[in-house]
């Protein structure tokens, strides 16, 4: 399934009050520093199949020239949308999937993020929490004023 035209905003558990760039390691990318980094550096240049395959390339170290060795085997699984990225779940960040299906990021905190979350045209999607909501506190927004998420989730 293709995603476009969608907004995915911070889970409702964040405790980012701004976009924060993840930090390094032990000197090496974590997950959520791969997907900023690649996200940042190429916005709107790699769509949710795409950008996947790359960060699972970066991660085990897989060269350009093995990699449509690896390319079946990977996509015979599925595989998470941004909704799940650490970077809409705990760093501030939205994603937003443009008519092609491309991916960019943009921090809460940005006048962008804003726009996308008050747009009609877009779809707009709340990330995954990062933990399972309290029996009292199911539903709950931490802005209730803010747009709600749809009752259909993307991926």
């Amino acid at each position: 399934m293709r995603i476009t035209n969608t907004f995915i905003i911070v889970a409702d558990d964040t405790k980012a009050t701004q976009g924060v760039v993840p930090p390094l390691k032990d000197a090496e990318p974590s997950l959520a520093r791969l997907h900023f980094d690649l996200l940042g550096e190429h916005p709107y240049e790699y769509d949710l199949d795409s950008f996947n395959f790359e960060v699972f390339c970066r991660r085990n170290g897989i060269a350009a020239e093995d990699r449509d060795r690896h390319r079946t085997a990977f996509f015979s699984k599925s595989h998470p949308c941004m909704r799940a990225s650490p970077l809409t779940k705990s760093y501030g960040f939205g994603a937003h999937y443009n008519g092609q299906g491309k991916i960019a990021l943009y921090p809460m905190d940005s006048v962008a993020y804003r726009k996308f979350l008050n747009d009609p045209e877009v779809k707009v999607e709340m990330a995954m929490r990062s933990k399972r909501p309290a029996a009292s506190a199911q539903g709950a927004r931490l802005n209730p004023g803010s747009r709600p998420k749809s009752l259909h989730p993307v991926a």
